[in-house]
């Protein structure tokens, strides 16, 4: 038994976005998560560029089941630029998703772990994100807290 867990884990690791992963479910796994549309691959493409030229300000990252060829879970930091605290770094992260069939593996966790780390890595002083109250325990097993507010206007 102890072997399957160990392969698994070998075969279930986190990687950076590729171009290739939109045809191995990465839109209809983030659908899980929100509101998002079909996106055609020339403006998947295009997104993918643009935020590629972002380098290491930018990640999203995934974990792709070796079995099925499916990406199972995803998140993404991104890096802001501040003048305070002398001219510090913040970790932004968002779209944090495991598919519905892989919940329970702590891919979850294993996807925070990765963001976390590269944000530090990048020299961020905090990293931050928004959940949902049913979301919080989660977050807080990954050792974030609850502090303040949060606020939103949408425009759309």
């Amino acid at each position: 038994m102890q072997s399957i867990n160990s392969n698994e884990e070998e075969t279930l690791r986190v990687r950076k976005l590729e171009i290739t992963d939109k045809s191995k479910g990465f839109i209809e796994l983030l659908q899980q998560l929100t509101i998002c549309d079909s996106v055609s691959d020339n403006d998947f493409q295009e997104r993918f560029q643009e935020l590629s030229a972002y380098g290491d300000n930018h990640v999203i990252c995934v974990i792709e089941d070796d079995s099925s060829r499916k990406i199972i879970a995803t998140g993404s930091v991104f890096i802001e630029k501040k003048f305070i605290r002398n001219c510090g770094k913040v970790g932004h992260i968002e779209d944090v998703v495991v598919d519905s069939s892989a919940r329970g593996k702590q891919l979850g966790k294993k996807i925070v772990g990765f963001l976390m780390d590269h944000a530090c890595s990048m020299g961020c002083y905090k990293v931050i994100l928004d959940c949902s109250v049913e979301n919080r325990a989660f977050y807080e097993k990954c050792g974030f807290k609850e502090k303040e507010v949060k606020m939103v206007k949408y425009f759309i």
